[in-house]
Protein backbone atom coordinates (compact mmCIF):
# COMPACT_ATOMS: atom_id res chain seq x y z
CA UNK A 1 0.00 0.00 0.00
CA UNK A 2 2.62 2.06 1.05
CA UNK A 3 4.38 1.62 -2.43
CA UNK A 4 1.33 2.39 -4.01
CA UNK A 5 1.31 5.68 -2.35
CA UNK A 6 4.72 6.70 -3.13
CA UNK A 7 4.18 5.69 -6.94
CA UNK A 8 0.99 7.96 -7.34
CA UNK A 9 2.99 11.12 -5.42
CA UNK A 10 5.79 10.62 -7.79
CA UNK A 11 3.53 10.71 -10.79
CA UNK A 12 1.53 13.60 -9.58
CA UNK A 13 5.25 15.39 -9.12
CA UNK A 14 6.22 14.47 -12.64
CA UNK A 15 2.67 15.58 -13.69
CA UNK A 16 3.06 19.41 -12.14
CA UNK A 17 6.92 19.32 -13.40
CA UNK A 18 6.14 18.34 -17.25
CA UNK A 19 2.91 20.39 -17.45
CA UNK A 20 5.47 23.36 -16.03
CA UNK A 21 2.55 24.30 -13.84
CA UNK A 22 3.35 24.85 -10.39
CA UNK A 23 -0.11 25.01 -8.71
CA UNK A 24 -2.44 22.61 -6.39
CA UNK A 25 -4.91 22.03 -9.37
CA UNK A 26 -1.81 20.91 -11.41
CA UNK A 27 -0.75 19.28 -8.55
CA UNK A 28 -4.46 17.30 -8.22
CA UNK A 29 -5.02 16.53 -11.52
CA UNK A 30 -1.78 14.52 -11.53
CA UNK A 31 -2.31 12.24 -8.55
CA UNK A 32 -6.40 11.21 -9.85
CA UNK A 33 -4.05 10.47 -13.20
CA UNK A 34 -1.64 8.53 -10.70
CA UNK A 35 -4.60 6.44 -9.39
CA UNK A 36 -6.15 6.15 -13.17
CA UNK A 37 -2.73 4.84 -13.96
CA UNK A 38 -2.38 2.72 -10.97
CA UNK A 39 -6.18 1.31 -11.47
CA UNK A 40 -4.87 0.60 -15.44
CA UNK A 41 -1.54 -0.93 -14.01
CA UNK A 42 -2.80 -2.62 -10.88
CA UNK A 43 -1.79 -6.53 -12.52
CA UNK A 44 1.80 -5.51 -12.50
CA UNK A 45 2.00 -3.82 -8.78
CA UNK A 46 2.29 -5.05 -5.76
CA UNK A 47 -0.42 -6.00 -3.32
CA UNK A 48 -4.17 -4.70 -3.77
CA UNK A 49 -5.32 -1.13 -5.18
CA UNK A 50 -4.48 1.20 -1.69
CA UNK A 51 -7.81 3.76 -1.90
CA UNK A 52 -9.96 -0.02 -1.92
CA UNK A 53 -8.49 0.45 2.01
CA UNK A 54 -9.40 4.06 2.40
CA UNK A 55 -13.00 3.47 1.30
CA UNK A 56 -13.30 0.75 3.84
CA UNK A 57 -11.87 3.12 6.33
CA UNK A 58 -14.40 5.61 5.41
CA UNK A 59 -16.89 2.92 5.23
CA UNK A 60 -15.95 2.23 9.22
CA UNK A 61 -16.39 5.95 10.26
CA UNK A 62 -20.01 6.40 8.74
CA UNK A 63 -20.85 2.57 10.23
CA UNK A 64 -19.39 4.07 14.18
CA UNK A 65 -21.16 7.62 13.38
CA UNK A 66 -24.58 5.87 12.41
CA UNK A 67 -24.39 3.15 15.61
CA UNK A 68 -23.20 6.48 17.91
CA UNK A 69 -26.35 8.32 16.93
CA UNK A 70 -28.84 5.70 17.07
CA UNK A 71 -27.46 4.60 20.62
CA UNK A 72 -27.67 8.05 21.93
CA UNK A 73 -31.10 8.12 20.71
CA UNK A 74 -32.04 4.57 22.57
CA UNK A 75 -29.63 5.88 25.58
CA UNK A 76 -31.29 9.47 25.99
CA UNK A 77 -35.09 7.44 25.23
CA UNK A 78 -34.64 5.07 28.29
CA UNK A 79 -33.68 8.08 30.07
CA UNK A 80 -36.65 10.13 30.33
CA UNK A 81 -39.21 6.87 30.06
CA UNK A 82 -40.96 7.33 34.38
CA UNK A 83 -40.10 3.63 35.03
CA UNK A 84 -37.59 2.33 32.77
CA UNK A 85 -37.72 -1.56 32.22
CA UNK A 86 -33.86 -2.37 31.85
CA UNK A 87 -32.14 -5.01 32.46
CA UNK A 88 -28.37 -4.04 32.86
CA UNK A 89 -25.73 -7.02 32.85
CA UNK A 90 -22.15 -8.14 31.12
CA UNK A 91 -22.32 -10.59 28.30
CA UNK A 92 -19.08 -12.42 26.63
CA UNK A 93 -18.55 -11.39 23.28
CA UNK A 94 -16.44 -14.57 21.19
CA UNK A 95 -13.95 -12.58 19.16
CA UNK A 96 -12.79 -13.27 15.10
CA UNK A 97 -10.30 -10.51 15.26
CA UNK A 98 -7.27 -11.77 16.01
CA UNK A 99 -4.25 -9.19 16.19
CA UNK A 100 -4.19 -6.93 19.57
CA UNK A 101 -4.99 -3.99 17.35
CA UNK A 102 -7.56 -4.94 16.28
CA UNK A 103 -9.24 -6.24 19.70
CA UNK A 104 -7.76 -2.56 20.87
CA UNK A 105 -10.16 -1.06 17.85
CA UNK A 106 -13.27 -3.21 18.50
CA UNK A 107 -12.86 -2.57 21.87
CA UNK A 108 -12.91 1.59 21.73
CA UNK A 109 -15.82 1.42 19.13
CA UNK A 110 -18.12 -0.34 21.57
CA UNK A 111 -16.96 1.56 24.74
CA UNK A 112 -17.61 5.01 22.83
CA UNK A 113 -21.08 4.13 21.86
CA UNK A 114 -23.20 4.90 24.39
CA UNK A 115 -24.75 2.43 26.30
CA UNK A 116 -21.92 -0.04 26.08
CA UNK A 117 -18.57 -0.06 27.88
CA UNK A 118 -15.91 -2.87 27.58
CA UNK A 119 -15.16 -4.41 30.80
CA UNK A 120 -12.16 -7.04 30.26
CA UNK A 121 -9.99 -8.89 27.99
CA UNK A 122 -9.97 -12.71 28.57
CA UNK A 123 -6.19 -13.85 29.04
CA UNK A 124 -6.44 -15.54 25.64
CA UNK A 125 -7.81 -12.82 23.64
CA UNK A 126 -10.71 -15.04 22.65
CA UNK A 127 -13.35 -13.12 24.09
CA UNK A 128 -14.66 -9.71 25.19
CA UNK A 129 -16.73 -8.99 28.42
CA UNK A 130 -19.35 -6.01 27.77
CA UNK A 131 -21.22 -3.92 29.93
CA UNK A 132 -24.71 -3.34 28.11
CA UNK A 133 -27.24 -0.79 29.44
CA UNK A 134 -29.91 -2.59 28.12
CA UNK A 135 -29.59 -6.60 27.57
CA UNK A 136 -33.08 -7.63 26.36
CA UNK A 137 -31.68 -10.73 24.13
CA UNK A 138 -27.39 -11.74 24.43
CA UNK A 139 -27.59 -13.33 21.18
CA UNK A 140 -29.33 -10.60 19.05
CA UNK A 141 -26.39 -8.08 21.09
CA UNK A 142 -23.47 -10.28 20.33
CA UNK A 143 -24.65 -10.88 16.49
CA UNK A 144 -25.40 -7.15 16.46
CA UNK A 145 -21.62 -6.05 17.18
CA UNK A 146 -20.40 -9.13 15.17
CA UNK A 147 -22.32 -7.95 12.05
CA UNK A 148 -21.22 -4.14 12.22
CA UNK A 149 -17.90 -2.95 14.26
CA UNK A 150 -16.08 -6.57 14.12
CA UNK A 151 -16.95 -7.23 10.38
CA UNK A 152 -16.25 -3.47 9.30
CA UNK A 153 -13.01 -4.14 11.38
CA UNK A 154 -12.05 -6.89 9.56
CA UNK A 155 -12.58 -5.69 6.44
CA UNK A 156 -9.80 -2.71 6.98
CA UNK A 157 -7.17 -4.76 8.30
CA UNK A 158 -7.50 -7.82 6.25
Amino acid sequence: MAFQIVINLIIAFMWMFLSESYSTPSFIFGYLLGIFLLLLLRRFVPGTFYLNRFIKIFLLIFLFIKELISSTFDVVKLAYIRKPNVEPGIFALPLDVKSSWEITLLSLLISLTPGTLTVAVSNDNKQLFIHAMNIDNIDQSVNSIKNTFEKAIMEVTR
